[in-house]
């Protein structure tokens, strides 16, 4: 029974942390971090002041908390996509995927990183960073098993990570434009995959002719 109780506390904190985060989001945005107030974000978010100090500490944990939502996203939506997929080609195609995914569905947020890292506390710049860095490394241990299996010639993984990372943040960054060029699936096929595809070997060619004849 305790357990339950834990585990429903535990819910209703992370629900009620959501709620405000989404808001702060939105506020944020509308007015920059300097000018807004937490009543401005306990407004939009339908709850009193009193109640979010309860969840949150101040403005800065509601900005580090937005900035961290799409990580941590990343970090749940990656390794869900890829669960199950024996084929080391496939997983480094839905990774890259799942990614974008993440950023188009949470523009607001992305445009908001680059916008507000600099108004975070030093030790909350950091921990972004090395959250940043972590999700990197699960689309790097995609290209690194494509290379080991002979799909991709070796490259400077880091490096071909990093460009994927910044071709997707662009969809976000001028989808003012993009959006009225391409669809974001051509805009992945074509500008992020693009990235990495002329690494292909002559096997890795065959495989991925195999996984687009099947729909993969």
């Amino acid at each position: 029974m305790h357990e339950n109780i834990t585990n429903l506390s535990r819910q209703r904190v992370l629900a009620r942390r959501a709620q405000l985060v989404e808001a702060a989001i939105k506020v944020f945005s509308r007015v920059g971090f300097h000018e807004a107030t937490v009543k401005d974000i306990t407004d939009t978010a339908g709850v009193s002041a009193g109640l979010a100090y309860q969840y949150v500490e101040d403005k800065h944990d509601l900005l580090f908390l937005a900035l961290r939502h799409i990580v941590e996203t990343n970090r749940r939506e990656i390794p869900s996509a890829i669960a199950g997929c024996a084929d080391a080609l496939q997983r480094l195609t839905k990774a890259i995927e799942a990614y974008t995914h993440v950023i188009a569905a949470n523009r607001e947020a992305v445009l908001l990183t680059y916008r507000e890292t600099k108004s975070l506390r030093p030790d909350d710049v950091e921990s972004i960073k090395k959250m940043e860095l972590d999700t990197n490394a699960l689309i790097a241990a995609c290209v690194e098993d494509c290379v080991k299996t002979g799909y991709l010639a070796p490259s400077h993984t880091e490096l071909l990570v990093f460009r994927i990372i910044i071709a997707a943040h662009a969809w976000a960054l001028k989808n003012w434009r993009l959006r009225s060029i391409v669809t974001l699936e051509q805009y992945i096929e074509q500008s992020i995959h693009a990235c990495w595809r002329p690494l292909l070997t002559a096997k890795g060619r065959r495989r991925c002719r195999q996984l687009t004849q099947s729909g993969r």
